[in-house]
């Protein structure tokens, strides 16, 4: 690491965590624990909330993936930008996002309006999820207590996928659908003032430019993608303009991504890592098995629930 990446933080992280670090922990832990909650625990509510709202089957499909599409997508754009600006200060902006985005989605009453509040959750996902690691780094120097803490973080993430659609169909038997959407805000309200004391501020090497047009690049190429995916699931023919356009387009610029990450000194994304072949095939195996997963999981609830 260099000196300006290891001077500034350590100091902070050793203040701001020392004997307060495994607090840290918590803190960075229930805010990971809300952003895998919100992955699934929409699942159950599915069929109340198409009673209610009436959306179209590919709004239906687009209230359900906004959220994870948007987040994922942005990962490495926000990712990058708390190495630039501070990750304390990207992680307060998406716990204040994602809870303005929760109470627009509890309360809204047309598909398009509770697709742009999962899209704006996916926007404070995206800043949350990679600050936590990062600043999970910082406050454990320590090799072996930082394991110990990735693993405990990693256990967060897994439990509260599983947990959302048991705690979602609790919600929707004694409430109402948009109640999976209003548990954010009394934790996120907790959350924001512990976070702004407790949580030392980070950042990373500030290694060549910040490669913005790369990660938008990103982000685009991978909804190009899907946005071509999902017309041709509605029914849309694949080589019509609607579907094969926004394929043709996503895939374009993710070729031109992974390209533009080759030529540049310091790439967004280490695209060297995929020519070993243990961490391609591990990789893989992680894509297959979360498809597998999460279809399964959408269907079933619903199946489970309607027929």
């Amino acid at each position: 690491m260099s000196r300006t990446n290891t001077a500034p933080a350590r100091p902070r992280a050793a203040a701001g965590g020392g004997a307060n670090r495994w607090v840290v922990l918590v803190v960075l832990c229930v805010s990971l624990l809300l952003v895998a909650l919100d992955a699934t625990i929409l699942h159950v509510a599915v069929p109340s909330l198409t009673e209610d709202l009436r959306p179209s089957s590919t709004a239906l499909l687009w209230i359900v993936d906004a959220y994870p599409l948007i987040c994922a997508s942005l990962l490495i754009l926000f990712g990058t930008l708390g190495d630039r600006v501070g990750r304390r200060r990207v992680l307060l902006l998406g716990y204040a996002l994602f809870g303005t985005a929760s109470a627009v989605a509890a309360l809204a009453t047309e598909p398009s309006v509770l697709i742009a509040a999962r899209a704006l959750l996916g926007v404070g996902g995206a800043m949350i999820m990679p600050a936590t690691l990062s600043i999970l780094r910082a406050v454990f120097p320590d090799r072996r207590e930082r394991a110990t803490a990735i693993g405990v973080w990693t256990a967060v993430a897994a439990v509260g996928a599983a947990t959302g659609p048991v705690l979602g169909g609790f919600l929707v038997e004694n409430y109402w659908w948009g109640s999976v959407f209003l548990i954010n805000i009394p934790l996120m309200a907790l959350i924001l003032p512990l976070g702004g004391r407790l949580l030392p501020e980070s950042r990373g090497a500030a290694d060549g430019p910040w490669d913005v047009l790369g990660a938008l690049m990103a982000a685009a190429g991978v909804l190009g993608c899907v946005l071509g995916v999902k017309r041709a699931g509605a029914g849309d023919p694949l080589l019509a303009l609607p579907t094969a356009g926004p394929l043709l387009l996503g895939a374009a610029l993710l070729v031109l991504f992974v390209r533009r990450q080759k030529r540049r000194p310091h790439p967004l994304v280490d695209t060297g890592l995929f020519a070993r072949p243990a961490f391609t095939t591990s990789v893989g195996c992680i894509v297959l098995a979360m498809l597998a997963l999460v279809g399964l999981e959408l269907i079933a609830v619903q199946y489970l629930q309607l027929v």
